[in-house]
């Protein structure tokens, strides 16, 4: 490992608050399957993401018991789902900066891996996997704590989709099930874009635009909510 490497990993070490006793760990953790050159799988950090991960949920799932004494079971399975899903872990990585130090194929690299939502939630799950076998739980929860609970007390994103809120709203006034009709889809068959109305009895209906038609149908009941008084209306970027 050349003196440019060894000083990264101890930057790294320096962000993630945790520094390896056994420093292969970390570097298992770092290094992708197509850097392997034809050697075993085992060798990329694929084991000690799947450890990861499981960890990451249980610790987050007790941080959720602690955090919220009065919340249900469904949304703590909620708020847990948010903070565990695989955008959640890539967003964590690019605060850590992971980035760089994700060791890729040339072919890998060249494709921007180091960007892609994938890869870096996998291998931020494979850094907590290292610290938990490094450094046992309790460095595992340090770590943890430290990183997702801002995120655990303010959450980026609604625990509920719209389609949901929506739903829940007609129903609590006697409504039947929103109605989604799409009625428009274009764009290029691989990059298709479309348009989408949200229909409930006696009320104008809404509409909304997306990628997807899942897309679409939220984006219309977020405008029937917005235009309700039920949601606000999201910030520009």
């Amino acid at each position: 490992m050349s003196a440019r490497t060894k000083t990264g990993r101890r930057e790294l070490e320096e962000r993630i608050a945790y520094t390896f006793s056994d420093k292969t760990l970390l570097e298992t953790a770092l290094t992708h399957i197509s850097a392997m050159s034809g050697k075993s799988r085992t060798g990329s950090y694929q084991r000690l993401e799947f450890l990861g991960d499981h960890v990451l949920g249980l610790v987050v799932s007790d941080m959720l018991y602690r955090a919220f004494p009065k919340a249900e079971e469904g949304e703590l399975s909620r708020r847990l789902a948010d903070l565990v899903r695989r955008e959640t872990c890539a967003d964590v990585a690019r605060a850590l900066d992971l980035g760089p130090a994700i060791k890729l194929g040339v072919s890998e690299a060249n494709a921007g891996g180091r960007r892609r939502t994938a890869i870096l939630a996998d291998v931020c799950e494979a850094v907590i996997g290292a610290v938990f076998v490094d450094g046992g739980y309790p460095a595992a929860v340090a770590m943890i704590e430290a990183l997702w609970g801002e995120r655990m007390r303010k959450p980026k994103r609604p625990l509920r989709d719209s389609k949901t809120i929506l739903q829940e709203w007609a129903q609590g006034r006697g409504l039947p099930t929103p109605n989604y009709r799409e009625v428009e889809r274009t764009g290029p068959h691989h990059d298709p874009e479309f348009r989408v109305v949200v229909e409930l009895p006696d009320l104008p209906s809404a509409e909304g635009v997306g990628r997807s038609k899942r897309a679409a149908e939220q984006a219309a009941a977020s405008a029937f909510l917005v235009r309700e008084g039920v949601q606000s209306a999201p910030a520009e970027a």
